[in-house]
């Protein structure tokens, strides 16, 4: 595949001819770590890539491993929003839950007022859609509608606000219960704590830092931080040394990354790329074994799978909804405020602890 058409499917991540990262943004820092000088390697599925007839947008969700649009043509203009009654930028870390409660409380309840409506589980996109008139791109497809409502965690949240695109205080909704380690099913190379990610067989999967440096900081972290509070590391080992032989390895493949949604790239490339394990939330490791359970295994990185108990430096996350603001309609507030009231409610509490998250 030529240069420029890599390019246009990832949405201006550029590969070289061995897909290693030529990145002008630079990988974000964890503190107390060493610095990450190294290259890593996208681990993309092998399939024909069609070059996309437009250019992306801003706001891109194109996903090699997932999210494909090459046969579908359109753009839905910002006169035609006023017609879609609720609009959702989020985070993909809870998507099963929210797709319970879309489906079994929320249309259930406001199905008459709600009848036209769209949400996006993936990286939040809701600051490049705003800072650029309100595009989202899938494929060959662009939707114009502004959303009504952004679920994310503080970081974005905070940019929102700075930037003056909000309405009230952010509201906490949902905490995790830390991370774990996704591995190939019976976990054949014993993969068991987060040492065993700098053996130079095991080669890790992270999310893309540039696409998702929410995401990369939130797992890298908690392998420095765990690691950096063992009480009893393998002899000879620091976490500054398994660092560097993660992340400034010269181990060829030995850190690989998704090319741009995480909770999709990481799974596909321990069943079928080059990775052994991936370092994810617990509530998507926890769906992805029930969904494919002869294809994956989980590692606790405390506790158990059945009982997480994060170990100290595993790194827990709060998620917020902030209200975006706008000239939306009546019945779009009203969708808005329908929407709010379903994620405030008892059940979607129920929901959440079955899918392994929990209240703050």
């Amino acid at each position: 595949m030529k240069t420029n058409q890599w390019k246009a499917l990832l949405g201006g991540v550029l590969l070289t001819t061995a897909t290693t990262c030529a990145f002008a943004k630079s990988i974000p820092h964890i503190p107390g770590a060493p610095a990450i000088h190294g290259r890593p390697v996208v681990d993309a599925p092998k399939m024909l890539m069609w070059p996309r007839n437009s250019r992306p947008a801003a706001a891109d969700l194109t996903d090699p491993t997932a999210d494909l649009l090459f046969d579908l043509h359109g753009s839905i203009e910002k006169g035609a929003c006023r017609k879609v009654d609720l609009v959702v930028s989020t985070e993909g870390n809870y998507h099963m839950a929210l797709n319970t409660l879309w489906h079994k409380v929320l249309l259930p309840r406001y199905g008459r007022t709600i009848r036209s409506w769209y949400y996006t589980t993936s990286p939040p996109v809701a600051f490049p859609q705003l800072m650029h008139r309100d595009k989202l791109s899938f494929g060959n497809f662009y939707l114009h509608c502004a959303p009504e409502v952004a679920i994310a965690a503080p970081r974005l949240i905070h940019k929102l606000e700075v930037h003056g695109f909000t309405v009230g205080k952010p509201m906490a909704i949902m905490k995790s219960r830390g991370n774990v380690l996704l591995v190939k099913h019976g976990n054949p190379l014993h993969i068991h704590s987060v040492w065993d990610l700098g053996r130079p067989n095991v080669h890790l999967v992270t999310p893309n830092p540039y696409n998702e440096p929410g995401a990369f900081l939130n797992y890298a972290t908690t392998i420095y931080e765990i690691a950096k509070h063992d009480p009893h590391p393998p002899k000879g080992w620091t976490a500054n040394r398994l660092f560097n032989a993660i992340f400034n390895s010269r181990v060829k493949d030995k850190w690989l990354i998704g090319a741009r949604i995480h909770h999709r790239d990481e799974p596909w490339s321990v069943a079928y790329g080059k990775a052994d394990v991936a370092v994810i939330m617990y509530q998507l490791g926890k769906y992805t074994e029930n969904v494919f359970p002869h294809v994956f295994t989980l590692v606790p990185l405390g506790g158990t799978v059945s009982n997480p108990r994060p170990l100290p430096g595993n790194e827990v996350d709060t998620t917020y909804l902030i209200r975006i603001k706008g000239h939306f309609t009546a019945r779009q507030r009203a969708a808005r405020r329908d929407f709010i009231k379903t994620l405030e409610s008892p059940i979607f509490t129920r929901i959440l602890n079955q899918d392994g998250l929990r209240r703050p």
